[in-house]
């Protein structure tokens, strides 16, 4: 199985310019021909490319150097060299790249982005044909190519997805994303089953839904512990977060209140993210009694009750998912780069 890595650090190098060429037209019957050096070809660019169907950075960790093709050397009879080849670096939508030594964002990557030029290579150098005068008939001198450029860069993926599932170790996220849509995440009863973030498509009528399912987050993830660190960041770009907290959980609000607060230290912004609470494992609460006490507990959050065993309530979830991605998206048309309160718009 391809591992995960969604952060990797290399270094990148345009290429440099190609060196003008002295040359002279040396041709029967012209014994004195002039200039004839053409140009160098101009170095390769770094190019930043989003290619879609890429899910992790792993490609990126093979080689410490990225670097474009040098252009080619002028030659005689004017022809110019030719230009460096570009040096595309593939990489999936959600991708930050940032300078190593200032932090600088260079890129950010989303679904829609279209080529961005990192570095630009050298131009090529002049031939002596340029430098010819009625002073000076044989110049015997051309450019030199210009150098490339050097950068080392960090490379940090963030998975774009509409609702990212969080919740503690051995919740049920992966369950439930298995039960929405088609993905396949790894599925085990004990903690840490999930230890990268897994995607799915919800299909909802006309409307597809992005859910990310991060490993589970433990109290003092913001800091480290646990893997929640290492993933927190891959929600930071979802429209919502569905907070998933197991039924038979003796204290749900205590609960709640640490993956609210865990969320907040790592990024105040996502007190402002659209939310609901997913009471998972339902088909253990034939009653309804925890499921009860938990909406008490949560209050004055929604709390819908499901289970990806017995597929009781995800009808009801899917909407909800459904109208939190729509809601979203709707805002970001009316009012770009404005952030909406965890509940109120997207409420019924």
């Amino acid at each position: 199985m391809q591992r995960f890595v969604d952060d990797v650090s290399i270094q990148v190098e345009s290429g440099h310019g190609g060196a003008g060429a002295v040359s002279f037209r040396r041709e029967r019957y012209v014994p004195r021909g002039g200039p004839d050096g053409g140009d160098g070809g101009r170095g390769g660019n770094v190019v930043v490319r989003t290619r879609r169907n890429l899910k992790t950075l792993v490609h990126l960790t093979g080689g410490a150097l990225y670097a474009a093709e040098n252009g080619q050397p002028g030659q005689k009879r004017r022809r110019n060299g030719r230009d460096g080849k570009d040096r595309i670096l593939e990489v999936p939508p959600g991708t930050t790249i940032r300078d190593l030594e200032t932090g600088e964002v260079l890129a950010d990557i989303d679904e829609h982005s279209h080529d961005i030029v990192l570095l630009t290579g050298g131009r090529g150098g002049k031939g002596n044909t340029h430098f010819k005068s009625s002073t000076h008939q044989t110049p015997r001198f051309a450019q030199p190519g210009e150098p490339g450029q050097t950068r080392r860069l960090r490379v940090e993926l963030k998975l774009i997805a509409d609702v990212g599932l969080v919740g503690l170790p051995n919740v049920g996220k992966s369950s439930l994303l298995q039960a929405l849509t088609a993905a396949q995440p790894r599925i085990g009863n004990y903690p840490f089953t999930t230890r990268i973030p897994n995607l799915g498509v919800l299909r909802y009528r006309d409307q597809d839904i992005v859910l990310a399912d991060i490993p589970g987050i433990i109290e003092g993830a913001a800091e480290g512990a646990g893997l929640g660190h290492q993933f927190l960041r891959h929600i930071s770009r979802t429209a919502g977060l569905a907070l998933l907290i197991d039924v038979t959980d003796p204290d749900p609000e205590h609960t709640y209140r640490t993956l609210l607060a865990e969320l907040d230290k790592f990024d105040p912004g996502m007190r402002h993210k659209r939310r609901l609470v997913v009471a998972t494992k339902c088909d253990l609460d034939p009653q309804t009694g925890q499921l009860r006490q938990m909406t008490a507990a949560c209050a004055p959050e929604q709390v819908i009750g499901v289970s990806a065993a017995t597929r009781h309530g995800l009808d009801t979830l899917v909407r909800r998912l459904a109208h939190m991605a729509a809601a979203a998206d709707l805002a970001e048309e009316a009012a770009p780069g404005v952030e909406h309160g965890g509940r109120g718009a997207d409420d019924e």
